[in-house]
């Protein structure tokens, strides 16, 4: 499926272009995958099998993201420096 090709293919892309130190967590806690589109049957081991990393899905994966979503929110003061800054708050160069 090509949905699925371009999934792998921009993980790869993300797991090259992250810093070593990241990549040793992640080979260490794994892929964690969230959506509906982590209850493609073989999704999770074919992205094992791309990256050689362990790749796990995420409890209630459905939701999850609107679940971490809801924490940063709550904690928006905090966790504002781990945020990517949206296209309106970047000053001009």
């Amino acid at each position: 499926i090509k949905s699925v090709r371009i999934i792998i293919k921009a993980a790869k892309e993300v797991i090259e272009n992250t810093p070593p130190e990241l990549v040793s967590d992640i080979m260490h806690r794994g892929i964690i995958l969230v959506g509906g589109g982590s209850y493609l049957r073989g999704l999770a081991q074919l992205v094992e099998s791309e990256t050689k990393m362990p790749v796990f899905i995420a409890d209630d994966p459905l939701t999850a993201v609107v679940r971490g979503t809801g924490i940063v929110l709550e904690n928006i003061e905090e966790l504002r420096h781990t945020l990517v800054p949206n296209e309106d708050e970047i000053p001009p160069q």
